[in-house]
């Protein structure tokens, strides 16, 4: 099914999973199409916010943003008030002036590692994008182009520790497949433990 307002009037009919807000992770490989395709449900959601964990990392600390998302984003939602985060500027090297963020009925946290295991109490909903790991791994880096050849090396390498040690894949509840017509939403192998062996991502 490839109706993204019928999937927005469902996400927004989930109980709220952090304070007011429900919560919902777009995670998947690098390059996958996260970002694209956070847009366009966001905008069936009638334009809810887009975190994008790009915002929370740095150079320094690639997979070590749990403490800025908690302490800037997901605590002041659990108490109902607007986060307040301060966006990493991956050209100058340095954290921006902050930004407000409110604690509206849906909203997206998008990027790879957004179903880890310190953010999952928080989430109303894991959607993981479909992709093969070494294709979306491709697709980035002719995206970003040979100027950031050496900063996908270190990417990948990055990645696969941090899927090796807190792998997202296997508590998506909805796999998300791009087809020829806009996307299929699959049921994930959280909705589907009971009834076949759960595998990850770079398995199937």
């Amino acid at each position: 099914m490839n109706d993204l307002a019928a999937r927005a009037r469902g996400l927004r009919s989930l109980p709220p999973s952090c304070g007011p807000v429900r919560l919902i992770a777009v995670d998947g490989h690098a390059g996958s199409g996260k970002s694209t395709f956070a847009g366009r449900l966001a905008e069936a959601l009638g334009d809810a916010p887009v975190l994008h964990l790009d915002d929370l990392a740095s150079h320094d600390e690639l997979f070590a943003w749990t403490d800025r998302l908690r302490t800037q984003v997901l605590e002041p939602f659990s108490r109902g008030e607007s986060a307040r985060y301060a966006p990493y500027d991956w050209t100058a090297r340095r954290f921006g002036a902050p930004r407000a963020l409110a604690p509206a009925p849906v909203v997206l946290i998008e990027g790879v590692g957004a179903g880890r295991a310190a953010v999952r109490p928080f989430l109303a909903q894991l959607l993981w994008i479909e992709g093969d790991r070494e294709a979306s791994w491709e697709q980035g880096r002719l995206r970003d182009g040979p100027g950031l050849a050496a900063f996908w090396d270190g990417w990948t390498a990055a990645e696969l520790r941090h899927f090796a040690d807190d792998p997202s894949y296997p508590f998506a509840d909805t796999v998300v497949r791009r087809t020829s017509t806009g996307y299929a939403w699959l049921k994930g192998p959280r909705a589907t433990a009971g009834t076949s062996r759960i595998v990850t991502e770079g398995e199937r």
